[in-house]
């Protein structure tokens, strides 16, 4: 077998078919993949499922072809998004496989695995592992037998759970535009919204893994324009987008402007932490200072964590959090197994909206307090040697604070903050700019990125 490192990442397995993977490597990863669980719980079985690419259904096959092979069954859950993948992890108490490059265009594809109970399985949590494992495909046990595959449904017993954990059938009626992006949300939506007070105004729900409307990446704003367009045209109360594998849903207001992550993080955490079943809410250090302030303003104790779905989840694990928010729109709930769920985060939202009567802008102001610049990112040739340049610029002033948790946050004097990270994957280092004000802000982000990008 080549070498898998460019393949598998910190978090998943994400690359180009047929250039970096295919059907061989698939089956590889699932010998391994099976090889590890039987050692790591002695588990019998997986669950897998896969999205709407022309590639997931070979992968995900040849992928089961390699878990029979050591003697472990394979549930095939068929069609789904990456968080009904975790919820079949989670009820079957099964490790379990999602094939997904999530908001990656057409030719990439990928895998996301957890344990039993939608545990991660990251780059310290197995990964590596069951990387080396796959690149030299061989074993010294010998499988008493080969295993079987079966099909199961769960996406009504999915449904059901998320019904469960929130109720929307006493809210007022809204009318809710969904950009589905051609992803999974075009699967799940019809099936886990139908039969509620809500008028779904649909956007791109055809599965289509070419992507023909736009990229089923939210995170950039180009992709939220049809959706900020719909929202107006139809006098809509909100707007819900998901990416690919929806696993993440972006929410703009009933005026088509976005409302941020770390707001919607705010938003659910006070209704975490209302049902009086836990204090501690997780959010990563990319996230607005608003989100300590109005968790701890609400009785509840905020933990920061690094960025990353395998540290929200085990700092989850550690401090039995009821809730875990990124500034990258994932959203975590013990109640669903500690996983992210982009579709549970929208119910919640649903839920305060239409439990009162005022319009989602003037709800969501409350857990917005400051200016922030997003996500934005510079290619650069020697990260490390930057990121000094700019610690050393900011380390001198009064009143400043260093951190070094995950790449380089500098909190100054005056409340304005930046985070400056190196992309695990890219030549590139991503900064966030916070500050009490827009001018402020400006100003900051223009003098970190001038050193950066000199």
């Amino acid at each position: 077998m080549p070498d898998l490192s460019s393949l598998i990442k910190a978090y998943d397995v994400r690359g180009v078919v047929p250039d970096q993977w295919d059907e061989g490597i698939s089956r590889a990863i699932g010998a391994a993949f099976a090889e590890f669980v039987v050692g790591d719980s002695g588990a019998t079985a997986v669950v897998t499922a896969h999205d709407m690419r022309e590639s997931s259904i070979p992968l995900s096959r040849a992928f089961a072809e390699g878990v029979i092979s050591r003697g472990v069954d394979v549930v095939e859950a068929g069609l789904g998004s990456t968080d009904l993948l975790y919820f079949a992890a989670g009820s079957l108490d099964m490790p379990g496989a999602m094939f997904t490059a999530s908001h990656n265009p057409a030719q990439y594809n990928g895998i996301k695995m957890c344990r039993a109970g939608a545990a991660p399985v990251g780059q310290d949590s197995g990964l590596v592992t069951i990387r080396e494992w796959a690149e030299q495909d061989r074993y010294d046990r010998a499988p008493a037998r080969v295993g079987e595959v079966t099909q199961r449904d769960v996406l009504a017993e999915y449904a059901a759970h998320l019904h469960g954990l929130v109720d929307l059938s006493g809210i007022r009626p809204l009318t809710v535009v969904v950009d589905a992006g051609n992803g999974m949300g075009g699967h799940t939506v019809p099936v886990v919204l139908s039969g509620l007070p809500l008028e779904i105004v649909p956007l791109y729900f055809e599965l289509d893994g070419s992507f023909p409307n736009h990229e089923a990446n939210p995170l950039d704003p180009a992709n939220l324009v049809d959706l900020q367009a719909a929202v107006r045209k139809h006098g809509a109360d909100i707007g819900l987008a998901f990416d690919g594998d929806a696993d993440r849903v972006f929410v703009v207001d009933e005026n088509g402007d976005p409302v941020s992550p770390s707001a919607i993080t705010a938003l659910v955490a006070v209704r975490e932490l209302a049902k009086g079943r836990g204090t501690t809410i997780i959010h990563n250090l990319i996230t607005s200072h608003a989100v300590p302030e109005i968790v701890r303003e609400h009785g509840g104790n905020p933990v920061r964590t690094r960025v990353g779905h395998s540290f929200i989840k085990a700092e989850m694990a550690r401090t039995d959090a009821v809730f875990g928010g990124e500034h990258s729109a994932h959203y975590y709930f013990r109640d669903f197994w500690r996983a992210d769920t982009g579709m549970l985060a929208a119910m919640h939202v649903l839920a305060a909206l239409g439990e009162q009567a005022r319009p989602l802008s003037e709800l969501t102001a409350a857990y917005s307090r400051y200016a922030a610049s997003g996500e934005i990112n510079s290619t650069v040739a020697d990260a490390p040697a930057r990121m000094a340049e700019v610690r050393d610029a900011f380390a001198e002033e009064d009143g400043a604070v260093v951190d070094d948790m995950d790449g380089l946050t500098v909190d100054l004097s005056d409340g304005a903050w930046f985070n400056l990270r190196a992309s695990n994957t890219e030549p590139l280092l991503r900064l966030n700019v916070e500050a009490p004000d827009e001018a402020r802000m400006t100003e900051l982000r223009d003098q970190v990125l001038r050193m950066v990008r000199a």
